[in-house]
């Protein structure tokens, strides 16, 4: 028996590759200490899993920013916008690699950055390969291979990490007609088996090949596709041993098609799709090894060794101990890094830290799983199954857990509370009282969080700023905010969100059910790194959370203050949810919370209440035929927080890096007064949905992309109003960024909404134009 692990945080225990990439980025240091930075994380996440006893030990999860880029860095998938970039003197290899994921912006040289959208259904987001009829690849990255040899020269025989060719594919996107990404496997194999060659050369032995699609709804171009791929690859490698990984759902009705091919262990999660291990264990024929995903992933929770143990049992009395692995459900990636940094108790309490395992846990769990099933030093096993035991017990029976109020509430729940007085059409009439321009424009929330606005923050939490000091500081930094927006003439204005750490951290510190870590980040996207709430108990809202600042800056203005929430989907799926009931219950319990917070604001003379929901699509299921089920409870809880006020409140969505073809009447459904969302990095491509479904409500499409630091021209902004003007009419149009700008500097955002609010006046002129020819 086996243990493997699939991936390791690569962010580093203390989060040394946000602050070496974003030094670099400001030009604060060098290109070989980001590379030194880089491979000191790998050697310490190599040793770390080495002394815990993982036998299989993965590397290429490392990545400078997203393993799917790294990918198609890889591959030679590098759009043609990128060639000066590459001929540009000084640049190095990473600073191309970067401009992909970034955009560059550097003297007369002005390139967009590669779209982003969301990892399956996690809080990942990985950068969109861009894909060509006929595209050539080649190896233009050796990274795989030099990382291996890196891990060799440790004394480490490492097992490489690939995105397989057929996932690889399908995680990218058609940049022209008249063709499938499908149809460019056949381009692309050559590279993989030029990979693998050089690997072998190394003395490589196992390869994991990630193919997440195989638990998704498959094309038959696309299971043919996977059975031409292995085959190939084993008829050139015939003594390579594959890991075929495959997770974050069963693998349903691709289970003869990924049984059929040619591995050597196939790695399932059993954490999502428990029940599919029977009939894997039947399809699997007599010589492969399974792999048993046993330890969450994607979760915070402690292993329950009792349950695990049992799946283990099942699977050797089938199959044998020596073809029975044992890893995590998926890579670690998604899970913060160490539990041991979490040492304030004040923060995190003991009681609720012993339910709690992070990266460095899970895979000392892993090892621990494999010792109980080969009874390898009983004793010690023995100790930790019991007191693993009491910690589960006591998760379930802890007081700290149940409210019987808030589940009443829930209980009582009727239709009329998700559902507003009257529909959006005659909404719409009452709402024109807010004698808002056409084109109105408005911020998605945020304002850039600058290091001495963090700084303040940090010093309030040491107790080193009075309340009165803090609160001072956040209200001038405030004022400034509201005044600025004043003099650019923005419509719309937000408070900024200075007091706010993260948007879902922020709400869940103030809400009853919740937990927080003082290190648990986990990377979301290239440097940005978030620290989840753990929701451990059942959910509601002591007292107001938003009222007192949004009111304060309402009283700075004669113009309108937009009361800025985050939606129970997003608190849900930003989030650690308790796995002990249904997440749906927790959503409504959360959805209540936010209901009493949006009422609240409205009493407090707020016309206008944003409650964002970015998280909406990517909560869906794998399969799409458990879609609908989710979508019923998503949707309605977002009803239920937004229905409690009147006709003449304005409520806004925000959505980012979402495709909403194939669920726009769900979206519809969720009848935001204002739906704003993210289309500048798809050239508004993402609005073709809202205009073939003729969406009633009104839309704001972000015309520029808040997560490259590039600034945007006038111009830019205007063709892509346009290109929305043509599909939408002008009267639902609103104008604002795609996203929220925290993470951007004032510099950069300053000049971005100048442009913005002139490009919509723009709109503006040449509308009324129009409309006096079409009067004469």
């Amino acid at each position: 028996m086996k243990t493997q692990n699939l991936g390791y945080p690569r962010i580093g225990s203390h989060r040394e590759l946000k602050k070496i990439c974003e030094n670099y980025w400001a030009g604060k240091t060098g290109y070989k200490n980001v590379l030194q930075v880089g491979k000191n994380i790998r050697h310490e996440n190599w040793q770390l899993q080495k002394e815990a006893g993982i036998d299989l030990i993965p590397s290429n999860d490392f990545s400078f920013y997203d393993h799917v880029l790294d990918h198609s860095l890889m591959f030679g998938a590098i759009p043609k916008r990128y060639n000066e970039v590459i001929l540009r003197k000084g640049n190095a290899e990473l600073d191309l690699y970067f401009a992909m994921a970034r955009g560059y912006q550097k003297e007369d040289l002005d390139v967009v950055a590669m779209e982003m959208t969301k990892w399956f259904d996690t809080n990942y987001h990985y950068i969109v390969p861009e894909f060509y009829k006929n595209q050539p690849f080649k190896l233009f990255s050796t990274k795989v291979i030099d990382e291996f040899y890196e891990a060799k020269q440790l004394g480490i025989i490492s097992k490489p990490v690939l995105i397989g060719p057929v996932s690889y594919l399908l995680l990218g996107k058609e940049k022209e007609a008249g063709f499938e990404k499908i149809d460019l496997i056949k381009n692309l194999l050559p590279v993989y088996l030029d990979i693998l060659n050089r690997l072998a050369a190394l003395d490589a032995e196992y390869v994991q090949f990630d193919e997440p699609f195989l638990a998704l709804d498959l094309s038959e171009k696309e299971q043919a596709a996977y059975q031409f791929v292995y085959k190939e690859i084993k008829k050139a490698f015939p003594k390579l041993k594959i890991v075929l990984a495959t997770y974050f759902e069963g693998l349903g009705n691709n289970l003869t098609l990924t049984t059929s091919l040619p591995f050597n262990t196939l790695h399932i999660d059993l954490v999502r799709a428990e029940n599919q291990l029977e009939s894997v264990i039947a399809a699997l024929g007599d010589d492969k090894i399974l792999s048993l995903g046993l330890v969450d992933g994607r979760n915070i929770w402690k292993n329950d060794f009792s349950k695990s143990s049992a799946l283990i049992t099942q699977a050797v009395k089938h199959l044998g101990a020596a073809r029975v692995w044992i890893a995590p459900s998926c890579s670690l990636i998604h899970s913060p890094v160490d539990l041991d940094n979490e040492t304030d108790e004040q923060n995190l309490s003991a009681e609720v830290k012993q339910w709690l395992a992070f990266a460095k846990q899970k895979v000392a769990e892993v090892v621990t799983l494999k010792k109980i099933a080969t009874q390898e030093n009983p004793a010690s096993t023995q100790q930790k199954l019991e007191e693993n035991l009491i910690a589960i017990n006591n998760r379930e029976n802890s007081t700290l857990i149940h409210n019987q109020l808030v589940k009443q509430r829930v209980k009582a729940l009727q239709t009329k509370d998700s559902e507003r007085s009257n529909p959006f059409s005659l909404r719409k009439i009452k709402q024109q009282s807010l004698n808002l321009p056409q084109y109105p424009t408005t911020t998605i929330g945020s304002f850039p969080q600058t290091v001495e606005v963090r700084s303040w923050r940090a010093k309030f939490k040491k107790g080193l700023f009075t309340d009165e000091e803090y609160n001072s500081l956040i209200a001038e930094e405030t004022a400034k905010a509201v005044k600025w927006q004043e003099e650019i003439d923005l419509d719309v204005l937000v408070h900024g969100e200075f007091e706010r750490n993260d948007m879902v951290e922020y709400f869940g510190e103030q809400l009853a059910g919740f937990a927080f870590s003082k290190n648990g980040w986990v990377q979301s996207y290239g440097s940005r790194c978030v620290k989840p709430p753990i929701i451990f108990g059942d959910v509601s809202r002591p007292k107001p959370m938003t009222v007192k600042w949004t009111s304060f800056a309402q009283s700075l203005t004669s113009r309108y203050m937009k009361g800025m929430l985050t939606g129970p989907v997003t608190i849900l799926q930003w989030s650690f949810v308790r796995n002990d009931q249904p997440r749906s219950e927790t959503c409504t319990q959360i959805a209540l919370a936010i209901r009493d917070e949006v009422i609240d604001l409205e009493n407090a003379g707020i016309k206008i209440i944003q409650i964002d929901e970015p998280a909406i699509r990517e909560g869906l299921p794998l399969r799409k035929a458990d879609w609908q089920n989710y979508l019923n409870w998503a949707v309605k809880a977002f009803r239920i927080s937004a229905a409690g006020v009147k006709d003449e409140t304005q409520i806004h969505t925000h959505m980012c890096y979402s495709e909403f073809n194939d669920i726009i009447q769900n979206i519809a459904a969720m009848d935001a007064d204002v739906i704003t969302i993210e289309t500048s990095r798809s050239q508004m491509e993402l609005l073709d949905a809202f205009a073939n479904f003729k969406y009633p409500n009104e839309i704001g499409p972000g015309v520029y992309d808040i997560h490259s630091p590039r600034v945007p021209k006038r111009s830019e902004m205007i063709t892509l109003l346009k290109k929305a003007k043509a599909v939408i009419p002008q009267d639902q149009l609103w104008v604002n960024p795609d996203c929220g700008l925290k993470t951007r500097g004032w510099d950069e955002t300053k000049k971005a909404l100048i442009e913005m609010v002139e490009a919509a006046k723009e709109m503006r002129k040449t509308a009324a134009v129009l409309t006096e020819d079409l009067l004469n």
